[in-house]
């Protein structure tokens, strides 16, 4: 009889199980979490932008293929008409007759908004959400400016000679993701940080200190 052999046993299994006690994630499973969320998040942020390109697009051929230029169409009485106008300006009609510089500006905007979900926006799903908004409005657009010279707008609201500026479905995405991504900044400002705790970072900080 060897009594010191069950303990030994037992120690050397131990050593290779993970401590439960403690929740450490082993580094393979950590990374398997890491990459299925950042595929799901990925997915997500495709489709969205894609729903909002092709849902402007759609519609901006809708409008022009029934609505004559500058000539407002009532939908409900004075506060919604449609009213299909050039834009050959930005957002909400600033800055007239730079279709050309926007297009350029539009191409870096897209880049950054991929970095940025790339970087840290896929670890939240708000802001994947808000990039996805941005970057379909920011593609419905640029769309227009390299195809047409200029912006397809034509919802038209307000009240009698009360009116907002004339826009379309692209900027209606921006402006949500904007705000959205204006609130996150005042209320949870660490989901716009640069880098999330990744799964068993925890532990590996706990061994560390140990």
């Amino acid at each position: 009889m060897h009594p010191t052999q069950p303990a030994d046993g037992a120690a050397a299994n131990g050593a290779t199980q993970p401590d439960r006690a403690s929740g450490a994630i082993p580094a393979a499973a950590a990374a398997g979490i890491t990459g299925n969320r950042r595929l799901a998040a990925w997915a997500v942020f495709a489709l969205v932008a894609l729903a909002v390109v092709v849902s402007d697009q759609v519609l901006k051929a809708w409008i022009v293929g029934n609505f004559e230029v500058d000539t407002p169409s009532p939908v409900i009485g004075d506060w919604l008409q449609i009213d299909f106008i050039h834009n050959a300006g930005g957002l909400f009609g600033i800055f007239q007759n730079s279709a050309g510089l926007f297009a350029l500006v539009s191409l870096g905007v897209v880049a950054f908004i991929v970095g940025f979900e790339y970087r840290s926006g896929w670890t939240n799903w708000f802001v994947t959400l808000a990039l996805a908004l941005l970057l379909g409005g920011a593609i419905g657009n640029f769309v227009d400016r390299i195809r047409l010279g200029y912006v397809v707008d034509f919802a038209d609201l307000g009240i009698g000679t009360w009116r907002w500026y004339i826009f379309n479905v692209a900027d209606s995405a921006v402006t949500v993701s904007i705000g959205v991504l204006l609130l996150l900044s005042v209320f949870a400002p660490r989901a716009l940080g640069s880098r999330p705790d990744q799964p068993g970072d925890t532990a590996s900080g706990d061994e560390a200190a140990g």
